[in-house]
């Protein structure tokens, strides 16, 4: 009898450790996954960060995708996702969505992007003014004699409007609504291929968008430096990193990514968002053809990893 109560025993002790040990296997798992959605200005870039991250981390399970900015921001306020890379800030109103539905949304900066204007090689056009660049895409200059080019009708491209970058270019370059005759691509390398078949085409990329795999600018569209005053003085590239990294292209902007919560210590949140501002990181940042961190923005970012607790 005292066999038969010992070997039950035993055999209950062996299902709970079993239990127990299941438990943890998922509890591990669960901490070793995270899903990024969003901005397709970041989808590469985040790409090759998770890349590298992961050669380090070979445990860890880290998925990345595209669909726009505004894509990311509803899934992370949906709690479907981790992190949602986003190529503007987050509106007040989707902040107070996120509160109410419990969330403390914490912003952190990835990178310096340039938006550069592009248009076909053979258009010989030297530079553009910000207030010509804003009359272009609101359909008010609408042939390239206007501005100094050749005569032919301009074809506008842009992105859909669940797009950071749609968002960001008419609030801070157009203040006003687009052109209805704008063609809404899907993302920046739909617009690249379509300005490199369209002599007439001009339309607005990431500057990761215009630079070759060797980090250098493309031979088969033009970049177009751009000037603050229309009177065509100190046009600038948005190829000058030190330019737009203080802010004196006038079209350079703080490209960021959100999170729901404060991570936990030690996760694996925690972990990536380090690395990102590593100088590992900030050197892929660089050759995915980006611009690395400001002081202020690193400080920015120190300020949050700090609460972590």
């Amino acid at each position: 009898m005292k066999k038969i109560i010992l070997f039950c025993v035993i055999v209950i002790i062996g299902i709970l450790i079993i239990i127990s040990l299941a438990k943890n296997s998922t509890t591990a798992t669960k901490k070793e996954s995270l899903v990024i959605k969003g901005s397709d200005t970041e989808v590469q870039l985040v790409s090759n960060l998770v890349e590298s991250f992961l050669e380090k981390n070979p445990g860890a399970d880290i998925s990345v995708t595209g669909g726009g900015s505004g894509v990311g921001i509803a899934s992370l306020l949906n709690g479907e996702i981790d992190l949602a890379n986003s190529s503007r800030k987050m509106e007040d109103k989707e902040l107070e969505q996120g509160k109410s539905r419990g969330l403390e949304v914490q912003q952190f900066i990835l990178a310096v992007d340039g938006l550069s204007i592009i248009v076909h090689p053979s258009n010989p056009l030297l530079h553009l003014s910000m207030e010509q660049i804003a009359k272009i895409f609101k359909g008010t200059i609408t042939n390239w004699k206007e501005v100094g080019g050749k005569n032919g009708e301009i074809v506008l491209y842009g992105r859909q409007s669940t797009s950071g970058t749609y968002t960001f270019f008419r609030n801070s370059v157009l203040n006003d609504d687009y052109s209805p005759k704008m063609r809404n691509m899907e993302g920046n390398q739909a617009i690249v291929d379509a300005v490199i078949a369209d002599k007439n085409g001009i339309g607005y990329v990431g500057v990761g968008y215009v630079k070759d795999v060797n980090n250098q600018p493309r031979s088969d569209i033009r970049i177009i430096p751009v000037t603050k005053n229309s009177d065509g003085k100190l046009a600038i590239s948005p190829l000058d990193s030190e330019a737009v990294k203080l802010g004196k292209y006038p079209i350079a902007r703080p490209i960021f990514q959100y999170l729901p919560l404060l991570p936990k210590k030690n996760s694996l949140l925690e972990a990536f968002l380090r690395f990102e501002m590593s100088e590992e990181g900030q050197e892929i940042i660089k050759k995915g053809g980006f611009f690395s961190l400001t002081d202020d923005y690193k400080k920015e970012n120190q300020e949050l990893l700090k609460k972590i607790k």
